[in-house]
């Protein structure tokens, strides 16, 4: 190596020229010869030009051996060179590999991209635990929380500072409500004779007045137990009403006594559907409808942007509760026949006769006021990364009139114990949910579910296009040993799964072997009624909705809700002390179905289980009409019901032949799933005078209920035309491309 650098430098100590050295010419002329000397300086030399001048550098004289070392010494550099460019860039490589596990394994682990379904159940039932809700719902009990009352505003303000600490983006959606009280400095009172009662319990949106009329009793108020007063010949026109509460809605009760010309109507519990005590005070609506009535089909934000207007629902009469003893006296003293002993009018009260009146008459007097309120929804959010535009909601009433343990306490708690599981499933254990899930609080259920009609019907343009489920959670414990739901028929499919999956609270099992496995439909499901917290997302909104209850065997309601005996305690006695256990099974279940419609790629909605409650609907009309008249025939609706099957047949086809891990193809699929609901929604109707616009389960003259009772020949004909055509448009909806129509209607 010495050798090598000693040779190089004698090379480059050797006498060096510029790189333009004039060298002499032939013809000898003279020209200027630039040398760089040893020490750096420039050494100019006059030469004699002999001839034109060359700019060929001199040649230097170099060893054969110097050669050889210099190109060795160059080769030498370059090799070590690459050897260091090499190392050097090879470092980070290796640093960035190790690094790669620590700081992107939050989103390269597989189970990001797609969590095995039975581990996220798994994950899911273990946070569901019987302490848990034990400490939750110490934390929510609140009685005396009325609709927009401070508890009210203090509770919202506890479920939002929750959300906000799970980081759940919420925000509160404010209405202003009229809401009716008792007055206090004019109470309402009934006279019977020579007594007076003053009553404390009160129906919210019952007429005010004061009115006189023979007492009648009708039983539970229904249209074949009014019948039978009729039968009987007690008139029904102009008398006051009594019936005992049950089988239908207070609103229901008031609307039939109505339309029979009754002047008021008294709701008593009866010994033989309620186990109270005597002065046991009920609480309740008679607005046959949702929402604020004093702003029908549009959200109560500011009541100065709308004229004065009225809900339909509304009633035109006073409508009042009274308690089992004041009821037991007014029956000692009714006279009037006795009903026939296959009627069912006998109650349980042992020391009357249930004679059905028209004899004596009464007074009632109902002084309730309208108070404006303002009312608070709580919601929080946890966003899908497939699809975050669209979502389920699970949604709670927090206000009672009572205790509203059942009522209120524990919907409020699974919703809040629901939303910590699911952020914590998200944030830490890798749960990457395709769709949205919306946990909301609502004020004013207790009015007719005033809260959730005012969001939904803030947001109708909109809202039927993303959210695609509701879950209601109020009243999902009201006892031990049995299960009920209503639901949307589309959730019919995954109300059996979820109930074969999830255990069952009462021995080994689960909760489908507790219903009974092949009569299980028979055994849980109910209509779902008016007065069902999750009605008007489905009548009102065309969302499928559900709502399911664990309750004790052979119950259809909790006789406790809308009193002060909805209490822990009466709770627990209905549950066998296993409220909490029952009650993280309920959450489970809710769980459970809101996992399969968020996590799997297509949403879970059967459509094919529409297609036994179309039929059953459309046959009763042509029974109907075929008793009614020859000169109409219900054919073309059958048709559309045949193009409704072949457009879902369709349908399945195209997802048995789409690859469902093209997300672009499988949210096209689901959204024909989505339009299904929607477009059961009468367009020909208003949704200011007729809210409930589903053609199957809502309320007015365009549903085919109404359609199979109709006696008026061109009303039907009118009214079977645009059912035929609501059903054909769904149909179509469901087909999606318009150049896929069935035509053959």
């Amino acid at each position: 190596m010495d050798q090598m650098r000693l040779a190089f430098n004698g090379v480059i100590r050797s006498v060096r020229y510029s790189r333009f050295p004039l060298q002499p010419t032939e013809n000898g002329e003279r020209h200027l010869e630039v040398k760089l000397s040893e020490d750096g300086t420039e050494e100019f030399t006059d030469v004699e030009a002999e001839g034109s001048p060359s700019f060929r550098p001199a040649p230097q004289n170099y060893s054969r051996c110097s050669i050889a070392f210099l190109l060795l010494g160059t080769l030498l550099i370059l090799i070590v060179g690459y050897l260091v460019g090499y190392i050097s860039h090879s470092k980070p490589k290796v640093e960035l590999l190790n690094c790669s596990p620590v700081t992107q394994a939050p989103v390269a682990q597989p189970a990001e991209v797609e969590m095995d379904f039975k581990n996220i159940s798994q994950l899911l039932a273990r946070k569901m635990t019987r302490e848990a809700f034990q400490k939750t719902l110490g934390d929510f009990e609140n009685p005396g929380c009325s609709a927009g009352s401070d508890k009210d505003m203090s509770l919202a303000n506890s479920i939002f500072d929750e959300f906000k600490k799970l980081e759940m983006d919420p925000w509160t959606d404010i209405h202003d409500v009229q809401l009716p009280i008792p007055d206090s400095q004019n109470p309402n009172k009934v006279q019977f004779g020579s007594e007076d009662f003053s009553l404390t319990g009160y129906l919210a949106y019952s007429a005010t007045d004061r009115v006189q009329g023979k007492l009648v009793y009708g039983n539970y108020g229904r249209k074949e137990d009014l019948d039978i007063v009729n039968k009987n010949k007690v008139e029904l026109k102009g008398c006051v009403l009594l019936v005992r509460a049950g089988k239908i809605s207070f609103a229901e009760q008031v609307a039939n006594a109505a339309d029979r010309g009754a002047s008021a109507v008294l709701i008593y519990p009866d010994e033989a559907d309620y186990n109270y005590v005597a002065d046991t005070v009920l609480y309740g609506h008679v607005h046959l409808g949702s929402g604020d009535p004093y702003t029908p089909g549009f959200p109560s934000f500011n009541h100065t942007q709308f004229p004065p207007t009225r809900s339909s629902g509304l009633p035109k009469i006073p409508a009042q509760t009274i308690t089992r003893s004041v009821a037991v006296k007014l029956l000692q003293k009714i006279g009037g026949p006795e009903p026939d002993e296959t009627s069912g009018f006998k109650g349980g009260f042992k020391q009357v006769s249930y004679r059905l009146g028209g004899v004596e008459n009464i007074t009632v007097e109902v002084n309730n006021k309208l108070v404006n309120k303002e009312i608070h929804n709580v919601f929080g959010v946890i966003k899908g990364f497939d699809d975050p535009d669209r979502y389920i909601v699970l949604g709670a009433q927090r206000d009672a009139w009572g205790s509203g343990y059942a009522r209120a306490t524990v919907g409020t708690s699974v919703l809040v114990q629901l939303a910590k599981a699911f952020r914590e499933m998200v944030e830490n254990d890798g749960f990457r949910p395709k769709r949205s899930l919306v946990f909301a609080s609502w004020s004013a259920g207790e009015y007719g579910s005033v809260g959730a009609t005012e969001w939904l019907e803030g947001y109708m343009a909109s809202i039927d296009k993303k959210v695609f489920t509701y879950i209601s959670l109020d009243g999902v414990v009201m006892g031990k040993g049995g299960f009920m739901a209503s639901a949307s028929p589309l959730l019919y499919s995954l109300l059996e799964t979820t109930m074969k999956e999830v255990n069952s609270p009462v021995g080994a099992g689960t909760v489908y072997n507790m219903a009974g496995e092949t009569m299980w439909e028979a055994n849980v499901m109910r209509p779902m009624t008016i007065d069902d917290p999750a009605y008007p997302f489905l009548a009102f909104s065309g969302i499928p909705s559900v709502s399911f209850h664990f309750i004790k065997p052979n119950s259809e309601v909790y006789t406790y809700y809308g009193t002060q005996l909805d209490t822990m305690d009466q709770l627990n006695y209905e549950t066998n002390n296993q409220t909490n256990e029952i009650t993280a099974i309920a959450a489970q279940f809710a769980g459970q179905m809101a996992l399969h419609l968020v996590h799997d790629h297509l949403l879970s909605l059967d459509v094919n289980r529409y297609s036994k409650t179309l039929t059953k609907a459309v046959a009763g009309v042509y029974k109907h009409i075929r008793l009614l008249s020859q000169d109409l025939s219900p054919s073309w609706l059958n048709r559309a019901r045949g193009s409704f099957q072949r457009a879902a047949s369709n349908l399945y086809n195209d997802i048995a032949n789409t690859n469902l891990d093209d997300k672009e193809a499988c949210r096209i699929l689901n959204n024909r799933i989505m339009m299904v609901e929607h477009s059961l929604l009468s367009p020909y109707v208003s949704p200011v005078k007729v809210p409930f616009r589903h053609l199957l389960f809502g309320r007015g003259s365009h549903t085919l209920a109404s359609i199979a009772e109709t006696t008026d020949v061109d009303e039907l004909h009118t009214q079977l035309a645009l059912a035929t055509w609501n059903l054909q448009g769904c149909a179509n909806a469901m087909v999606g491309n318009i150049w896929d129509l069935d035509e053959e209607i």
